[in-house]
């Protein structure tokens, strides 16, 4: 029986499920991946300019393969994928990111109306692509919302750090980052993460697996402030002498009940609203085919 493989997912879940033991508890056979994320900005101590767009992001990791047996993406991006056949949606439990678009300090941006025009940091066919359009269209036409797809989220935390972009969306551990560095949140994009089983995956595993991950956020709940020094473990060196890691949110919360049929539609519907995706890429899998 092959091993199922978890990777982290920039979240506190996984590592207290690991280190406390938890999936072996839950008879899991499994590979903890620890692969650091590759970004264009990673070790730099500084960026001096900002990419043009980067047309690449969450969906087109999972369309090429991530090399886990469970993927976490936002719920878009975990909705298409799965309607394309590059996995199934788990249908029993979803998650929800506190998130947000930021803009440095001394910013003349003081509300969402003054974003009209101006390009937000966001990462390609990914969380903050759509939460940013969710969250600015309830504020500005849509032709007045503009965008700029400047990479994962380390290099959009690194651009508005380093003052290489006016405003950029943020979530995870960069959110709180950027919080602490004083930087002002002009609307709050919370918005909801998705689960996709890979292909071959065991389904008793993947039952194994989120036990294992509701034990963990029982603990999370209980006592954040136990765990939140596992976000140092993804956060590259530059910014850990710059931040009190006891100011951190706990992140991520991990919401055990199903993922229904009238979201995966509705999602779709917004999606499709928005035309966000290319006619190669689109999935045409309804709920009944592309969720577990």
């Amino acid at each position: 029986m092959a091993n199922f493989r978890i990777q982290s997912h920039g979240r506190l879940q996984e590592w207290v499920a690991q280190e406390k033991g938890y999936f072996t508890t839950e008879g899991l056979v499994y590979e903890f991946l620890v692969t650091p994320i590759v970004t264009w900005s990673k070790g730099a101590k500084s960026v001096d300019s900002a990419p043009a767009d980067i047309q690449r992001g969450a969906f087109e990791s999972i369309e090429t393969g991530r090399g886990c047996n469970l993927s976490a993406a936002c719920h878009w991006t975990v909705n298409m994928a799965a309607s394309a056949g590059h996995g199934k949606m788990w249908g029993s439990a979803y998650s929800v990111s506190p998130s947000g678009i930021f803009v440095p300090p001394d910013s003349a941006i003081q509300k969402p109306e003054d974003l009209a025009g101006i390009a937000v940091t966001v990462g390609y066919h990914s969380g903050s692509h759509y939460s940013t359009l969710q969250g600015l269209e309830q504020f500005l036409k849509r032709d007045e919302i503009k965008l700029h797809y400047g990479g994962l989220l380390l290099d959009r935390l690194a651009l508005l750090v380093d003052r290489q972009v006016l405003a950029a969306s943020l979530f995870g551990a960069p959110f709180y980052i950027a919080e602490q560095l004083g930087f002002k949140k002009i609307v709050d994009t919370t918005f909801m993460i998705g689960h996709l089983v890979s292909d071959g995956a065991d389904l008793q595993d993947v039952e194994r697996y989120f036990k294992a991950l509701q034990r963990a956020q029982h603990d999370i709940d209980l006592g954040p402030e136990a765990y939140k020094h596992y976000f140092l473990r993804e956060l590259p060196e530059r910014y850990h002498t710059l931040i009190d890691i006891r100011r951190f949110g706990p992140g991520e919360r991990i919401v055990f009940e199903p993922y229904p049929r009238q979201a995966f539609e509705r999602t779709r519907e917004w999606i499709e609203s928005w035309d966000l995706f290319p006619p190669e890429q689109k999935g045409n899998d309804g709920y009944d085919v592309a969720v577990v």
